[in-house]
């Protein structure tokens, strides 16, 4: 049975603490050693253009991107589809990397392929690792949405749509 199947198996309210317990441990862990890590940030695109945005059940409550951590020899699109699947449900397609940023959280580095593309299938979030779901206008975003990703929306989705 996959490791992911397995995940199922736990409560998702213990789940959730689960996520905060290993968010703290990853934290710590980075203001300790400062690695530098690989993550990837979803820009998911519905066919009406609006931006789909999530509430973890960790960190911070703001809303952000879907996204996730890039494996050690995993392709950062092939993350991103694995990673909007398990987290919403929804499916990926077209997808492609148009940017790669350095960023300091909790003093490590970590390199942000922005990944995007457009989604299909139905918004489930998972519930464990993903509290909240929805989908938003670009220009329109809610007032807690993170920095990160109010300040360099427009400019990816402008990166993704001069390549189509």
């Amino acid at each position: 049975m996959p490791v992911s199947d397995l995940t199922t198996l736990i409560p998702a309210p213990l789940h959730r603490r689960l996520y905060r317990l290993a968010y703290w441990a990853r934290s710590t862990w980075w203001r300790t050693f400062k690695p530098t890590v690989h993550g990837c940030r979803i820009v998911a695109l519905d066919d009406q253009g609006r931006v789909l945005l999530i509430r973890q059940s960790y960190g911070s409550s703001q809303w952000v991107t879907p996204g996730g951590s890039v494996g050690r020899r995993e392709d950062p699109v092939a993350t991103a589809v694995r990673e909007l699947a398990e987290e919403t449900g929804c499916i990926l397609s077209g997808a492609r990397k148009v940017a790669q940023l350095l960023e300091r959280p909790m003093g490590a580095y970590n390199v942000v392929h922005v990944v995007v593309g457009h989604a299909s299938g139905m918004l489930q979030p998972d519930h464990r690792e993903v509290d909240e779901a929805a989908w938003f206008v670009p220009d329109a975003l809610p007032p807690d949405a993170s920095r990160h990703i109010a300040d360099g929306l427009a400019g990816w989705i402008a990166a993704y749509n001069s390549e189509s």
